[in-house]
């Protein structure tokens, strides 16, 4: 994968996970739970062995929270440590996190 193919990431709201996906095969997902309506708790984030260090987790990241934030009043849980550490690098999605940021 070139810096220039597209990872696309859909809401699966089914499985309760955001879904990355290179040329239509599923490289990635990041799961979560729903509290309430305002409250996504995200808990575990895989990437394909495949698609390991080719930027899919960064991309899932990113455009998980950014529907996140699109929604509205949502807030984030990060408990799952991969979404934590993506949160910590880019300190302008720290406003989606619900509660103290630690």
């Amino acid at each position: 994968m070139s810096d220039d193919t597209p990872v696309t990431v859909t809401d699966n709201p089914d499985e309760q996970r955001f879904e990355a996906r290179v040329d239509g095969e599923l490289a990635g997902f990041a799961e979560y739970r729903l509290r309430g309506d305002d409250v996504i708790i995200f808990t575990h984030t895989e990437v394909d062995d495949a698609y390991e260090g080719r930027g899919v987790g960064s991309a899932l990241a990113r455009q998980a929270l950014d529907a996140v934030r699109d929604a509205g009043e949502r807030r984030v849980v990060p408990r799952c440590p991969f979404i934590k550490a993506w949160i910590d690098r880019h300190p302008d999605y720290r406003e989606l996190v619900h509660g103290p940021v630690s």
